[in-house]
């Protein structure tokens, strides 16, 4: 179990990431390559990936990527950088920019009493011509197993997003933690979740980054070094059959782009549960005022219907809505 406790200024420091993240929608994915959880969820993004990997030759490259994160307790911190960082770019240069001693020290803790395979030596050495092949290593595995399914990764996170500022806003800080249920648990001052082996997480007065990964399963992750400044990548609520879903509705969605334009679809695709004008701001990062027009066309078209809720307007997708998505 992994324990984190909070002091009043802590919570006042809690942040939320403003998205997922590249690099650890990588490395989450990578391992699930690599385990059975959430067979339900996963396996057919599993089977599909696989089959493309193949199909495009990358097997072999593929698992020189995962013996640098395998599917274990620990994987190297540097591979992760991000506190939030959903541009490949970023993500990508701060990773390549790691300093040779933590390459080195990381990934001698990674074979520690094992050797380590020729291309994890040419890493730990530091060398640019190891660092630029890993960089093009992680951009062609990314194109295969996470670029093609970014509308369901979006939506998930957004929503997620949305869910946590709405709690925020009604609740405060001590009521965002307890909405995390059941992957975390808040106990009076104290966070606690499921971890392969019993941690204590020092805040140190530094501020926690909860991130939303959509490739995160069975319990939430954090850094293996203290010294670091702390996050907590956590799962997202996904249900069997979202691919199917999702393959379904990628050339709908690439219709009603051009029908509606690309920012009415994605209001669209986000409100299957009614969400408050400041959930879609935040979930899509507008301004309320663009939030509160984009929802009022979609309604005046009979998309999405609205409602007050005491202070708070409500929307939600209709019927109708659901079935111009869907390509019905």
């Amino acid at each position: 179990m992994l324990r984190i406790d909070f002091s009043k200024d802590d919570l006042n420091r809690l942040r939320v990431a403003g998205a997922g993240d590249f690099m650890w929608d990588v490395v989450l994915s990578l391992q699930l390559l690599q385990n059975r959880h959430a067979a339900l969820v996963f396996d057919p993004w599993r089977q599909q990936v696989r089959e493309r990997l193949a199909r495009e030759g990358l097997g072999r490259m593929t698992r020189a990527l995962m013996q640098l994160c395998p599917c274990a307790p620990f994987f190297p911190d540097f591979l992760t950088p991000g506190l939030g960082v959903a541009d490949p770019d970023a993500g990508l240069d701060a990773v390549l920019s790691t300093p040779k001693r933590s390459l080195r020290q990381e990934l001698a803790q990674l074979y520690e009493g094992r050797a380590m395979p020729a291309g994890a030596r040419r890493l730990a050495a530091g060398g640019s011509e190891a660092l630029h092949q890993l960089g093009a290593a992680v951009r062609r595995y990314h194109a295969v197993a996470v670029a093609p399914y970014g509308a369901a990764i979006d939506r998930a996170v957004g929503a997620d997003r949305a869910a946590r500022a709405e709690a925020a806003l009604a609740t405060g800080a001590e009521g965002l933690l307890a909405g995390y249920q059941p992957e975390l648990t808040w106990r009076g001052d104290r966070l606690e979740c499921g971890y392969p082996f019993g941690r204590d997480l020092e805040l140190s007065g530094r501020p926690l980054t909860l991130i939303p990964s959509f490739f995160c399963a069975r319990w939430p992750v954090t850094l293996a070094a203290p010294d670091l400044l702390p996050v907590l990548v956590h799962p997202l609520p996904l249900a069997p059959g979202w691919l199917l879903d999702a393959d379904r509705e990628s050339g709908s969605a690439k219709r009603l782009h051009r029908l509606l334009g690309r920012t009415r679809t994605q209001v669209l695709e986000l409100l299957e549960s009614p969400m408050s004008t400041t959930g879609i701001a935040t979930a899509l990062r507008l301004s309320p005022a663009n939030a509160s027009r984009h929802a009022a066309v979609l309604r005046e078209a009979g998309l999405v219907s609205s409602f007050r809720d005491g202070h708070r307007m409500l929307h939600r997708r209709t019927a109708l809505g659901k079935a111009l998505l869907n390509g019905v």
